[in-house]
């Protein structure tokens, strides 16, 4: 038995904990540089505004509905995640953490410490509700995708009060459930599979249980024939309570506004790999290669476009951010062109594998070794204390032109002194 517990609108209702006046509101989270909605209150939702949808096309609704627009605030967001999943740790000990807004929890073996998992469930709505303020669903079934499938079920139907369990429902209640769901809302059908299911006449979650496990084998591979057997209740996707390392890691944003010199581009650049090496030692992980990469903007066709990018080895596998940083301004300088206006610089590591144990050697190493482990280990242990950029192995100036355009951003409620909210008594 699995439940998939999701926070309703996750990044609004994160906004809203900290901000009531926006309860009732109809609110959109932007994307980077404030481009699209990234989320959207069901008030939005109900004015037709879609995911993705630009911004700058909801100013004739915002003028006439009063929408309020604010800019992504990923820190809140991670650490209110990162509460509701302590949160859900008491309920069981095996919890994957499937997104930011997502945690599946597996319920085998505390069927008796509850009347039901129903109750379980609700238990867990009005604790995390009441320890965080964001509203959950819990969805509850005998494999992943029917706990994913009960938690929009318990979404879109208010009778089930944000509860469904799909294991303690008779058989005709969940036909008739299944039969209401358009295919392309099970768990990994995507739009082109979609398109296909439908061609051979599976319109609904139930055309697709019902349907042959041998023809939806030949028809569309093992992955979409594992679907059939979870749709029948039949577990074939077990919890992944460890998230497996990364194999490649990017990072890389779209500037706020275009950049064209040199040492800008090279800020941005530097400043993206000690991220990704951040991210690379989290996972106790090194990396033999590092790729650079920058483009223009594509669709401003009356500028000149030029776009590049470059991979330099690294002498020896590392997870310095003194050797990444090098590596990635030696490949910048070779692919960047003056009299262009670039638009997104990034990183990826690539070649990642575990770090070894550091033993003797002839030869000379760079960015690896005792000496080197236990300086990024310090510098880590001063950004997590002080806020990150405290230290840093490439100067940048104080005002980066290149910097994520985020005007509407909310405070930092919860990881930074300064914007912690205070509370007046008289």
């Amino acid at each position: 038995m699995f439940a998939l517990v999701d926070v309703n609108n996750f990044y609004v209702s994160c906004e809203r904990v900290f901000n009531p006046h926006l309860e009732n509101r109809p609110v959109v989270v932007l994307s980077n540089n404030d481009g699209c909605a990234v989320a959207r209150s069901n008030e939005v939702k109900a004015l037709g505004v879609k995911m993705g949808a630009p911004w700058f096309q909801m100013q004739e609704l915002e003028k006439q509905h009063g929408i309020v627009a604010l800019s992504s605030n990923y820190a809140l967001y991670a650490d209110m995640s990162s509460r509701v999943v302590s949160i859900l740790r008491d309920y069981s000990p095996n919890v994957e953490v499937y997104s930011i807004d997502e945690s599946f929890l597996g319920l085998n073996g505390l069927h008796s410490l509850w009347p039901s998992f129903a109750s379980m469930g609700q238990s867990i709505r009005q604790r995390v509700l009441q320890w965080t303020g964001l509203p959950v669903c819990v969805g509850i079934g005998p494999s992943k995708t029917l706990a994913k499938l009960a938690n929009h079920i318990a979404k879109k139907n208010s009778r089930f009060n944000g509860v469904c369990d799909l294991a303690a429902m008779n058989p005709a209640e969940i036909d008739a459930l299944l039969a209401g769901i358009e295919v392309g809302e099970v768990w990994g059908v995507g739009g082109r599979i979609n398109a296909h299911l439908q061609a051979a006449g599976i319109w609904t979650v139930k055309d697709l249980r019902d349907a042959p496990l041998t023809w939806l084998r030949s028809r569309f591979g093992v992955v979409m024939e594992r679907t059939g057997n979870e749709l029948h209740g039949i577990s074939c996707l077990d919890l992944e309570k460890i998230a497996p390392p990364k194999k490649q890691i990017v990072s890389c944003r779209s500037f706020g506004q275009a950049v064209h010199a040199l040492p800008d581009l090279s800020e941005a650049v530097a400043s993206h790999a000690s991220h990704a090496a951040e991210k690379l030692r989290r996972q106790d992980g090194v990396c033999s290669a590092i790729h650079i990469f920058i483009h223009t903007n594509p669709f401003r066709e009356q500028d000149p476009r030029y776009s590049n990018s470059i991979v330099i080895p690294l002498p020896n596998a590392s997870a310095d951010t003194r050797l990444l940083v090098r590596a990635a301004l030696f490949g910048l300088k070779k692919i960047y062109k003056p009299g262009y206006a670039y638009i997104k610089a990034g990183v990826m590591l690539m070649g990642i594998g575990e770090a070894q144990v550091a033993q003797a050697s002839l030869l000379l190493k760079h960015g690896a070794g005792q000496r080197s482990e236990d300086l990024m280990k310090a510098m880590d242990a001063l950004n997590r204390r002080y806020g990150r950029h405290t230290v840093s192995v490439f100067a940048s100036a104080a005002v980066k032109s290149w910097a994520m355009r985020r005007e509407n951003m909310s405070p930092c409620y919860t990881t930074r002194w300064s914007d912690v909210p205070l509370a007046h008594a008289r």
